[in-house]
């Protein structure tokens, strides 16, 4: 009696790795829906479903293989992590900034503006007596960039951030690198 490598350590390890492969493309894809970038989605959909029905196939024909399970579930799990790490490397999209502070901000919107970061100023008032509101609206790879500069000129100012599907006529940070700056031109559909 000898050990069945094939069933038990090989098909199982080619299970757990498209798997990781179709739920990174699944991940990714619904990302790219959320962003608008609507041209590539039935690319990935179409290599997404491909790879997922030749591995449904294969554990349908190993049943009885506990190992097949195991390692449909874990690829389904780092898949999952292994998506969700490419999808903020690759940091699509747009974000608004909001900053309250109720401190002087000079120092910090002549930093945001040295930044070349369009910015917005409105008065308002805050439970405690007036503030000032900073709105920015930059690249999701130029976040850390922004907080960075909060936090050196006004440390105790209130900032949100929140993700926004596009943005039109603004004053926006120049891109530093090449690569998916022109990704949206490349991908998206035109209106």
């Amino acid at each position: 009696m000898h050990f069945d490598y094939y069933s038990w350590i090989i098909l199982p390890l080619i299970i757990f790795f498209s798997r990781i492969c179709d739920v990174s493309i699944g991940t990714i894809r619904h990302v790219f829906i959320s962003k608008g970038f609507r041209k590539i989605v039935p690319l990935l959909g179409f290599f997404e479903v491909l790879i997922w029905i030749v591995v449904v196939a294969q554990v349908m024909k190993n049943l009885n293989n506990i190992a097949c399970y195991l390692a449909w579930a874990g690829g389904f799990a780092t898949g999952t992590y292994v998506g969700l790490q490419i999808e903020e490397r690759l940091a699509l999209g747009l974000q608004v900034i909001r900053i309250i502070t109720n401190q002087n901000c000079d120092d910090l919107l002549a930093a945001l503006k040295k930044g070349n970061h369009g910015i917005t100023v409105v008065e308002g008032q805050g439970g405690v007596g007036p503030v000032k509101m900073i709105f920015t609206i930059i690249k999701r790879k130029n976040v850390q960039s922004v907080v960075t500069i909060i936090e050196q000129y006004n440390p105790s100012a209130f900032y949100s951030i929140e993700d926004i599907r596009n943005a039109n006529q603004g004053v926006f940070t120049q891109n530093s690198r090449k690569g998916f700056s022109s990704i949206r031109n490349l991908f998206s559909n035109k209106k």
